[in-house]
This record gives C-alpha cells, structure tokens and sequence, in this order.
C-alpha cells in the first residue's frame, strides 16, 4: 500500500498532466507541491531554494524525479526547513505536512452573475425589438423572430424596385 506522502506525490505528479501516469514528476508540479503544502515558508525555504532541489535530485538528461528522488528532495527540504531537528526528525515533519494534500485550485475563473448580469440574461425583461426574438420559455427564435428580414432577390440584394423592370418597359 502507498504511503500518505507517496499519495500526494501521485496526485500532484497528474494534476494538469492527464498524460502522466503518476511515477513522475516535473519542476512545475514540484514547486507546486511544495507551495501547496507549506513546505516553501518564505524565509528557511523559498521557491528558488526548491528549484535548486529539484535539479540537485533528478537525473542529468530528464526533466522529471521519480518518487525515490522525491524522497531525497523531501529529506533536503526538511533539513532546511526544520534547521533544529535531526535530518530523519525534518523528513518526518515535512511528511506531516504532505498528509491528505490535494493539488489548490484556488484563481480558477468561475461564471459571474453579480450585479447586473443577471438582469442581462434574463429573457422574460427583455423590451422593444428584443423581446420579439424570444418565446415564451425563453428560447431564440432565430431569423423568425426578426421583423425586418432583408429580402434578397433581384440584382443587387436589398433593391427596392426588383421585377418592375419589365413594366416599365411595355409602357
């Protein structure tokens, strides 16, 4: 069975990846990781410090750490996050930290129907010639519910005076 820690690290080695399986992961996901579980605090450890992690544990010709090298990462991390405790003590805490952990979607663009959305949206208020291009349940009627559809016959579309050529010359 998977470990909490290694539960959290499948979870933000996928999070917007949906083609990783879950074994890797990149520095974007990383970083993440480390923000979303207040392992970055700002002043022992920032964001620049576990870059300079990420690169120290992956393997030279790859972009991602397996979870064996995610674990060297975490024991690193520890020692500088949690300066006065042994280097097993930090790991430990550091895996506190990670426990139960999903991937923060916090910024995410939600619909809005503040202020006067609502009013916007709303059929059944519509007046004037915009209320004539919706029935009753709300539904668009589409080119029928216009009064004025432009007649395109004749020569040049629009032109009054189509099909009176021919009077005006038998006269």
């Amino acid at each position: 069975m998977a470990s909490e820690a290694e539960k959290t690290f499948q979870k933000f080695a996928v999070f917007g990846d949906p083609s990783s399986k879950g074994n890797e992961m990149n520095n974007k996901n990383f970083a993440k990781l480390c923000k979303d579980c207040g392992i970055i605090d700002g002043k022992a450890v920032t964001s620049t410090d576990v870059d300079i992690v990420f690169s120290k544990v992956k393997a030279k010709n790859t972009r991602n750490i397996t979870f064996l090298q995610f674990q060297e990462a975490m024991k690193e991390l520890g020692q500088k996050r949690f300066k006065a405790k042994s280097p097993d003590d930090g790991l430990q805490q550091i895996y506190k930290l990670l426990e139960g952990q999903d991937p923060a979607t916090s910024g995410v663009t939600k619909a809005s129907n503040v202020g006067g959305v609502e009013r916007l949206t709303d059929t059944s208020k519509y007046t004037g010639s915009h209320k004539e291009r919706f029935d009753e349940s709300g539904k668009g009627k589409g080119m029928a519910g216009r009064e004025d559809i432009t007649d395109q016959s004749g020569y040049v579309s629009g032109y009054k005076g189509a099909g009176t050529y021919d009077k005006k010359t038998k006269e």
